[in-house]
């Protein structure tokens, strides 16, 4: 059985991904990437080994993956920085022997300078491109939008406001749930026919909803008649800067809602449905656990 490396492994995602193969494999074939090990003791109580290191400190990444057949590579979150720690990351594999690496992508249309998600995109294009020339199998798993963020662009005190305030027009997003996204990558790893092999998947969910639409089945949900404004950008980081929201938040919203507007997010496929081998779960499904009293 390949050894497996999840990096990442106390984020979300890779916490999800770790878990996942917990259910589906022997502890003894999984490794996490780790910078606090001490945040790890649950996963090295069930078996899993602990590595310490840094997507900045390359040594450690070669140590890490010394031995390893297969990374699942989450993307980064230091974003200034992301382009050349994730070519740390495809280079220390390389040199390490890794024979193939997973890579967490993101879902879009647009790969130019206009979109507004340039600032997150350019790495995420880099590192694809550098893993395509790098010689090593690769899989590139394009995900589409948490559904898991829903709440956090509603905002937390939803139900007082009553309002979802977002510059996002009637743009519609194909949200899909962190963990299915999570399962989809632990069966990708386990997989032993190639069939995933130097290919590309587009990890989005089944069905297409606007921010409107949330609204309607949030209120649904609630009792509480929700109401989706549609903000102008101007609008939007003129009522977020009023509220003391930082500017690097604002931006991220402000961002990512243009891009939602503006159809980047919309494309429904069946990809995640056929890794999991089911349906992914849907947002009203996700919103009913989030939401009911």
């Amino acid at each position: 059985m390949s050894h497996i490396l999840v990096t990442g492994a106390t984020g979300q995602l890779g916490k999800a991904v770790t878990e996942s193969l917990l259910k589906k494999t022997a502890a003894s074939n999984i490794h996490i990437l780790v910078r606090d090990a001490a945040k790890a003791d649950g996963f090295k109580a069930q078996g899993v080994t602990i590595h310490v290191g840094d997507y900045s400190d390359y040594a450690s990444l070669v140590s890490a993956f010394k031995g390893i057949d297969k990374v699942y590579m989450v993307s980064g979150n230091d974003i200034a920085n992301r382009a050349q720690q994730h070519d740390n990351v495809v280079n220390a594999a390389k040199e390490a022997g890794v024979k193939h690496v997973v890579y967490t992508s993101f879902q879009r249309k647009n790969e130019t300078d206009t979109t507004p998600i340039a600032f997150v995109a350019h790495s995420h294009l880099s590192t694809e491109a550098k893993l395509k020339a790098s010689g090593l199998n690769y899989t590139l798993l394009q995900h589409g939008i948490y559904a898991d963020m829903i709440p956090i662009f509603a905002g937390e005190h939803l139900l007082d406001t009553k309002i979802i305030y977002l510059p996002a027009g009637d743009g519609k997003t194909a949200f899909a749930l962190r963990t299915d996204q999570a399962e989809a990558g632990a069966n990708v790893l386990l997989d032993e026919s190639g069939k995933y092999i130097n290919k590309s998947f587009e990890l989005a969910g089944s069905e297409g909803v606007s921010w409107a639409q949330i609204a309607e089945i949030i209120s649904g949900i609630t009792g509480v008649k929700i109401n989706y404004v549609a903000a102008s950008v101007p609008e939007f980081e003129a009522t977020l800067t009023k509220a003391g929201v930082p500017a690097e938040y604002i931006g991220l919203f402000a961002g990512f809602s243009q891009a939602n507007a503006q159809g980047e997010f919309e494309n429904v496929t069946n990809e995640l449905e056929t890794i999991l081998g089911r349906k992914p779960v849907s947002v009203a499904t996700y919103l009913q656990s989030v939401y009911k009293k």
